[in-house]
């Protein structure tokens, strides 16, 4: 009968190789893959807005049941088409735990894309703003979402972006182990679904949800886009999927695997 998924001793392997073939991509490769990745989490940002525009003022629940639903569309794009996405790549730190390649390495990658990534998302927010589709209930949801972020406390943004890639991270681990479409399809699904519904922290779709906000008249600075928002949760993202789950799976799959290898060769 034929194997449907990875066990996930095996996805950490499988992970550290994705991780190693990403250190060796070429500037350009990780430039155009990290501008797509960007547009794709917008476009999922922006389905998400359209979907629960007026809900909110009939069910807050239900607006949020309805945004968690279409969002992940993003990350299903990322990983079925192929693109560079900075907060996945943060599972990347696996691969330098096992020291199959540096951290400069890894930090080359996480740059390029994450600068791509934002990239991707002011060119699609530029082109939204001018299509003639954002209707006045979009743009006032735009709106308040843009200014609400930025108002977060520090420690709040960093926490909720901290258990945002904890899930976002498990979702790439799930879909790494799974063979079919239809899998990894639900693998994105379910994990985003959770940390969007939970109200959690996503840097690069942050990199959508505020700019395009901005462009649509909210009174923000860049200055207060970055200081207020991205990078706290740039740094709470990086913690939870660059730090906690690489570590935790680390210790539990990859360090046990070659220690029993080296006691079994000193026995």
């Amino acid at each position: 009968m034929e194997k449907r998924l990875l066990s996930p001793k095996e996805i950490a392997k499988a992970t550290i190789t994705i991780g190693l073939h990403k250190t060796n991509l070429s500037i350009l490769q990780m430039l155009t893959l990290g501008i797509l990745a960007g547009t794709y989490i917008g476009f999922g940002a922006h389905g998400a807005i359209t979907i629960s525009q007026t809900i909110g003022s009939i069910d807050v629940g239900l607006a949020k049941v309805l945004f968690a639903t279409v969002f992940p569309v993003g990350l299903m794009l990322v990983v079925i088409c192929g693109a560079e996405l900075f907060t996945g790549n943060n599972l990347m730190f696996l691969g330098v735990l096992d020291k199959k390649y540096t951290l400069m390495n890894m930090f080359k990658n996480w740059t390029i894309v994450y600068i791509s990534n934002f990239l991707g998302s002011i060119i699609l927010a530029s082109i939204m703003v001018n299509t003639g589709i954002i209707n006045q209930a979009v743009k006032e949801k735009a709106i308040s979402i843009a200014l609400t972020k930025i108002n977060f406390p520090m420690g709040s943004l960093i926490l909720r972006a901290i258990l945002c890639n904890i899930l976002v991270v498990l979702a790439v681990w799930m879909a790494t182990g799974a063979k079919d479409i239809i899998s990894k399809i639900f693998s994105c699904w379910f994990p985003v679904m959770l940390f969007v519904l939970s109200g959690y922290e996503h840097s690069v779709a942050n990199m959508y949800f505020i700019p395009i906000g901005k462009f649509l008249g909210a009174p923000i600075s860049w200055k207060a886009i970055w200081l207020n928002n991205l990078i706290p949760v740039t740094i709470g993202n990086i913690i939870g999927g660059g730090i906690i789950i690489p570590i935790f799976y680390y210790l539990a799959y990859v360090r046990s695997k070659n220690l029993s290898k080296f006691e079994s060769s000193t026995i």
